[in-house]
């Protein structure tokens, strides 16, 4: 499932595009105004962005500007009324990696959206990237994890469970789900080993002071904070 940052002023347009989004399958977060944008788009959380150009508080392009000196390369699809050729060639020099002008048909957004998760697929070899929750980092290409600059040694697979659970961020991941993405099938092991490997995993985290980070929702299952 692609997880996707909606950032537009106009409710009724957020609203519209959420509901599309959510029914292609999608997982949709949406913001209304460019600072609260920018501070969800630095998690790295999210596998695509669309983005309008006027924003209360920080613009769609400082938005952006600031994503990418950020070092945060998530594929950003900017929206805005502005047609113009200057307008669109200063988004895509910021680093945009589409352009979209208000009115648009929803079957284009959601065209230009898969192509956007196309290309970042076959770039990222569907590995992902690195995920930043507060002083926790998460890397999947390197393997690595670390928390105040500290390593977190992992064995692989806990490494995926916290991959798994970092890349969706105060939201619940179920037991079930657990064991389809790290273990590949829920019949491929119990649900009581997915309790067992968050065991290990709080453990390490613990032993790094990062033991606020994991949580345990009972009857649900578990959850990374980004706070």
């Amino acid at each position: 499932m692609a997880r996707v940052l909606v950032v537009d002023d106009e409710p009724g347009l957020r609203t519209a595009m959420t509901r599309g989004l959510t029914a292609e399958g999608m997982e949709v977060v949406a913001r209304g105004d460019g600072d609260s944008a920018l501070e969800a788009a630095l998690t790295g959380t999210f596998d695509a962005i669309v983005l309008d150009i006027i924003l209360p508080g920080l613009s769609g392009y400082r938005v952006l500007e600031q994503l990418r000196a950020a070092g945060v390369d998530t594929p950003v699809l900017l929206v805005s009324a502005k047609d113009g050729e200057w307008d669109q060639a200063d988004g895509l020099d910021l680093g945009a990696d589409g352009y979209l002008v208000k009115p648009f048909a929803f079957v284009v957004l959601v065209a230009q959206l898969k192509a956007l998760l196309r290309r970042r697929d076959a770039a990222l070899g569907r590995v992902g990237q690195r995920v930043r929750l507060g002083s926790l980092v998460v890397d999947p290409v390197a393997r690595a994890v670390s928390f105040d600059g500290e390593p977190v040694e992992l064995s692989p697979r806990e490494f995926a469970l916290l991959h798994a659970l970092a890349s969706r961020p105060d939201t619940v991941v179920a037991k079930d789900e657990l064991l389809r993405i790290v273990w590949g099938d829920e019949g491929a092991a119990s649900r009581n080993v997915v309790e067992v490997y968050v065991g290990y995993l709080r453990r390490k985290l613990d032993a790094v002071g990062a033991g606020q980070v994991l949580r345990t929702v009972r009857g649900f299952g578990y959850l990374v904070s980004s706070s």
